[in-house]
């Protein structure tokens, strides 16, 4: 796993209201110490960029992902990988207009020094077109992929624009995992939450229970999603279910009378946004979120 933080960069990130959470869902007899060690590795989630957005919830639309992208590339040692959980750009209806924002995020995302760059789609890049643009872009809408003893799985329940996976994805699903072993550790990547969180918003997925149903008999399992703009953490049995702030502009807790953007605020801005990274010790089933804001400047 990579070095801690130093003092330094814990105090700066501190000062701008960055957040450490330490979390882990724990399963016994993943080998000794020194084999842990051997796979341990980070990556970065960012989520919800929507780029095409224009509006007052963010008067800067056009700086705050360059920002973001110029603090992945500063940090003292690189992720192993970057994932984008979704919403790389803003809905539009028109097909040309979807292709040029999708051509401008993918040409700022360019710049990232880590060349391992993963893509899923949110409603705003795949409803209207079942993920048509996003595919000639980013490729598929829902893939698996190993990472030092890691099985990621990402999971589309946005290209139908029902908001559901589909018993095509579930049945692929149920192969993949019949593949596994019980105790392998999994790590899901989801745009919506499979669970109700306030399904009359749009946050839940209508049949995510049948692939929570499909992960619970497994020991080790961690879904990190996007959609809700905030940090929340949630647990269905044994796994963890945890959402990624947005960086665009953020929205009101689950239990608020409605969800319409936070208004920026003048005396902080860009509070709310942010990005994470994720250390990650797979066989150990521990993974831990450091949380990173929006700086200006």
């Amino acid at each position: 796993m990579r070095q801690r933080m130093d003092r330094r960069e814990f105090m700066r990130l501190a000062a701008f209201g960055g957040i450490v959470f330490a979390s882990g869902v724990r399963a016994a007899g993943y080998g000794s110490p020194s084999e842990a060690a051997a796979d341990d590795f980070y990556f970065v989630q960012l989520s919800d960029t929507h780029w095409g957005f224009d509006g007052p919830p963010n008067p800067d639309t056009r700086g705050t992902l360059p920002k973001a992208i110029a603090a992945v590339n500063a940090l003292s040692e690189q992720p192993d990988f970057v994932v984008f959980t979704g919403d790389l750009t803003h809905l539009t209806l028109d097909a040309q207009l979807r292709r040029a924002r999708m051509t401008e995020f993918r040409d700022i995302v360019s710049k990232l020094k880590v060349r391992d760059v993963r893509f899923l789609p949110g409603e705003h890049d795949a409803s209207v077109d079942r993920g048509e643009a996003f595919q000639e872009f980013f490729g598929p809408t829902q893939y698996t992929f190993e990472h030092k003893g890691a099985h990621f799985i990402v999971i589309d329940n946005v290209s139908d624009p029902k908001g559901i996976i589909g018993d095509a994805q579930l049945t692929w699903l149920a192969a993949d995992l019949g593949k596994l072993p019980k105790d392998k550790p999994i790590v899901v990547l989801t745009h919506r939450p499979l669970f109700d969180l306030r399904p009359e918003w749009g946050w839940s997925t209508g049949d995510g229970a049948r692939a929570v149903e499909l992960l619970l008999p497994f020991a080790n399992v961690s879904v990190f999603y996007g959609h809700i703009h905030q940090i929340n953490q949630h647990m269905t049995g044994h796994i963890s279910h945890r959402s990624a702030q947005s960086l665009i502009f953020p929205l009101p807790p689950p239990d608020a009378a409605d969800h319409k953007p936070v208004p920026w605020d003048v005396a902080q801005p860009y509070r709310g946004l942010g990005w994470r990274d994720i250390e990650a010790a797979p066989m150990k089933a521990t993974y831990e979120v450091h949380e990173h804001p929006v700086q200006g400047g």
